[in-house]
């Protein structure tokens, strides 16, 4: 999940900064907590610190009457600068300024609203207003705005918004959300059919990633439901599924999804055309190796026709000696070893060697 949220992260950033995410390609290799703080700073640095001619304005619009004030913003200052003056508001003032202003120009100017302020502001909205200004801000394709409102959103109101978004958004939208402990919350206000449709929408629009992100982030059975669903989808959904994580090594946001499925719809997975590939069964036990998912990988694995289980083993047996004895530390700290001795038993005489001359195996008390 580190990679997709520090992905989201960066975004976040290169859009308060108002320049292209690839400049910022170097925070995605960093700690996606250190990011999420670099973040927080941003916004601090960006808004703490604004001119006192903001002031000066602010302080304006409280000698004139919320439909002039609105008049002024929308003539005079423009999207970009009628939103730093109403950070500089009272939550309500503001809200009444926005209420006059014309929901095209409320949109355009929630990308440079201060993120602190939103929840204070939404608050006080009409309900009417906010739907319009939610599909608007959906219409402009405006989806990292989306991502910081969405979580300060009643369920009246999105309950009403969900059914005019198309499933797209709705991913895309949940990938960036400021408030990801809402999603869980979200999901149970698509129902099922809805989150169906949201997942199979996936594949055509490229945006696998951004699933696996939204799944990562809810809790508990939310997940193992989302993992179901996405298990029921057409094999060549399934397979550019697969085929995604192993271009952008994403193992460690599939994993987890996979060991929440039940036997069978695990089987229905190993026998992709997709893991048939030796290159991509090949990535999947590196990148298991490097990020210890051995108890969610073996399951997958045992499910494996048996060429394929074939190739796990081969490339396990070549895996460094520090990662196959870590791979026998956490096999014999979850009780794995049923599903690992078939895998052992594939290995060629030198691999079967190596394995029992781990470090491991070496550390054991005597009886």
């Amino acid at each position: 999940m580190d990679k997709l949220r520090g992905r989201a992260e960066t975004l976040k950033i290169a859009h308060l900064l108002d320049i292209e995410p690839h400049a910022l390609t170097f925070l995605q290799g960093l700690p996606v907590d250190d990011v999420r703080r670099f973040r927080a700073q941003t916004v601090a640095a960006l808004f703490d610190r604004a001119p006192d001619m903001l002031d000066r304005i602010a302080a304006a619009t409280k000698l004139v009457p919320s439909g002039v004030a609105a008049a002024i913003s929308q003539k005079a200052l423009g999207p970009r600068l009628a939103a730093a003056v109403a950070g500089r508001l009272d939550p309500a003032r503001a809200a009444d300024i926005i209420e006059k202003l014309p929901v095209t120009f409320t949109a355009e100017s929630c990308a440079h609203l201060d993120p602190r302020r939103i929840e204070g502001i939404v608050g006080r909205l009409d309900e009417n207003l906010v739907v319009r200004i939610a599909v608007a801000l959906a219409e402009r394709g405006d989806h990292l705005t989306m991502g910081r409102f969405v979580g300060h959103l009643s369920d009246a109101a999105l309950r009403r918004i969900l059914p005019q978004i198309d499933d797209a958004t709705v991913l895309r939208t949940g990938y960036v959300i400021d408030a990801p402990e809402r999603l869980g919350h979200i999901i149970d206000l698509l129902g099922e059919e809805r989150l169906a449709s949201i997942i199979a929408s996936a594949p055509a629009s490229g945006l696998w990633p951004e699933a696996l992100a939204v799944a990562g982030m809810v809790p508990g059975s939310r997940r193992a439901r989302i993992a179901s669903l996405t298990a029921a989808q057409p094999r060549d959904h399934l397979d550019t599924l697969v085929l995604t994580v192993a271009d952008q090594d994403l193992w460690e946001s599939l994993l987890p999804l996979v060991a929440l499925l039940s036997e069978e719809e695990r089987r229905t997975v190993a026998e992709l055309p997709s893991l048939r590939d030796t290159d991509v069964l090949a990535g999947v036990v590196r990148a298991v190796a490097a990020t210890t998912l051995w108890a969610e990988f073996l399951p997958l694995v045992d499910a494996l026709p048996a060429d394929s289980r074939k190739t796990v083993a081969d490339t396990a047996g070549t895996l460094p000696t520090p990662d196959l004895d870590a791979l026998a530390r956490e096999v014999d700290k979850q009780n794995l070893w049923d599903l690992v001795m078939p895998l052992v038993e594939l290995m060629d005489d030198d691999a079967k060697t190596r394995i029992f001359m781990l470090p491991a195996f070496q550390d054991q008390p005597e009886t």
